[in-house]
C-alpha cells in the first residue's frame, strides 16, 4: 500500500471513529451532576487518585474539603502541598492511625464519629464543591460508623457536591449508591520485594 493510500485509509478510519464518538457525546443530556466517587480495591493508588482530582479541582478554583478517617498525624506530601492553598482547602485529619496501632476500639469509634461530624459539616457548606473522605471505607468496614446512616447521607448530598470515598473493601451498599467506582488491583507491589514506604511515593 502506498503512503497516500495508507494516509487516506487512516483518515477514513478516524472519520468513522469520530462519528461514533460524536454520537455518543451527543447522547449525554445531563450537563452537570455532583458525583459520588468510590476508590477501592487492594491495589495502591486509591488516595493518590483522589488527591489528583483534588488538584484538578483546585486548578479550576474550586473550594475543597478533606477529611481523613485514618493515617493519624502523618505529615504526607499531599497534605503539605494542598495546605498551601489555604484559601481553598479545608483539611482535617481526625483519625488516630491504623486500627492495629491504636488497639482501642472505643477510641477508633470516637475518632471516626468526629471525622464523620466534620464531613457532614463540610457537606453542608455551599462553598465546598469537592469533598475527599479518605479511608472512610475502613471506618465502615470495621463498623466504627453506622452504614445505614452514612450511605443515605452521602446519597442525599447537595446536587452540586462531588464526594470521593477511598479505602479498601467498600461496602456493597456504598458501591450501589455511587456514580463511579474504581477498583485498584494489586498486579505487582514493591513492598513484596522488601522496599519500605518512601517519602514522595507512599506519603
Amino acid at each position: 500500500m502506498t503512503g497516500d493510500a495508507e494516509a487516506q485509509r487512516h483518515r477514513e478510519k478516524m472519520a468513522k471513529r469520530k462519528q461514533v464518538q460524536d454520537a455518543e457525546v451527543a447522547g449525554k443530556t445531563i450537563e452537570s451532576k455532583g458525583l459520588l466517587i468510590v476508590h477501592t480495591g487492594p491495589g495502591k493508588g486509591k488516595s493518590t487518585a483522589a488527591f489528583g482530582l483534588a488538584l484538578r479541582a483546585l486548578g479550576h478554583g474550586w473550594k475543597i474539603g478533606v477529611v481523613q478517617f485514618g493515617k493519624g498525624a502523618w505529615q504526607s506530601g499531599e497534605r503539605k502541598a494542598l495546605e498551601r492553598f489555604s484559601d481553598l482547602v479545608s483539611w482535617h485529619t481526625l483519625g488516630e492511625g491504623f486500627t492495629w496501632e491504636t488497639q482501642d476500639r472505643a477510641r477508633d469509634v470516637a475518632a471516626a464519629q468526629r471525622a464523620w461530624d466534620k464531613a457532614k459539616e463540610l457537606m453542608a457548606d455551599p462553598g465546598v464543591k469537592l469533598l475527599v473522605l479518605d479511608e472512610l471505607n475502613i471506618a465502615l468496614r470495621y463498623e466504627h460508623l453506622p452504614l445505614d446512616e452514612v450511605v443515605p447521607e452521602l446519597a442525599a448530598r447537595r446536587p452540586d457536591l462531588h464526594v470521593i470515598v477511598t479505602g479498601r473493601n467498600a461496602k456493597p451498599e456504598l458501591i450501589a449508591a455511587a456514580d463511579l467506582v474504581t477498583e485498584m488491583q494489586a498486579t505487582k507491589h514493591h513492598f513484596a520485594a522488601g522496599v519500605k514506604a518512601q517519602e514522595g511515593i507512599e506519603f
